[in-house]
């Protein structure tokens, strides 16, 4: 039905709907495998909440969420990965640009090694964690983040223009 409408992509995963609607890995991965069978990309999320990257569990996490996705995966060529920290979607804090590389980087590297070189080289793994105006030239910059998935920023034109055109 989604793609009658000419619908490209679709969100899975996003934090809300794993803590509002208590969603868990498995049945994400599932419907990341059903998006897919029906000719969607999937744009999967994945990411931790404060007291996780507190205790220094950020790779635990996003392992754990990037593994279950991995258990269903219909074709890695329809998914893009959106690194979501929890703790900065709609607080106004972020990743610095640092934190998102080395978290990309790491993502990469699991990859790499789980799943193959070639998927690692060729995943397109965006940064999503309240990505602004202010931010993003910084944020794109770094090697490892292929683009943003943008919240509340693509409610604002004048945000949201800048960090549509944001190239580095």
């Amino acid at each position: 039905m989604l793609t009658a409408l000419g619908i490209k992509y679709t969100v899975v995963g996003h934090s809300e709907r794993r803590s509002i609607q208590g969603e868990s890995d498995s049945l994400i991965a599932s419907k990341c495998k059903y998006a897919q069978e029906q000719g969607l990309t999937v744009i999967g999320c994945i990411g931790e909440l404060l007291e996780e990257r507190q205790a220094e569990k950020t790779m635990e996490v996003c392992q754990r969420q990037l593994s279950a996705y991995a258990k269903e995966m219909k074709s890695w060529d329809q998914f893009v990965l959106a690194y979501e920290p929890v703790w900065a979607i709609g607080t106004g804090m972020t990743a610095t640009p640092d934190q998102a590389q080395q978290v990309h980087s790491d993502l990469r590297k699991w990859l790499a090694e789980n799943i193959s070189p070639e998927v690692a080289n060729n995943l397109r793994i965006i940064y999503g964690g309240s990505v602004s105006a202010e931010n993003c030239d910084e944020l794109s910059t770094m090697a490892d983040v292929d683009g943003f998935l943008v919240g509340g920023a693509s409610l604002k034109p004048d945000q949201f223009e800048k960090i549509a055109t944001c190239t580095n």
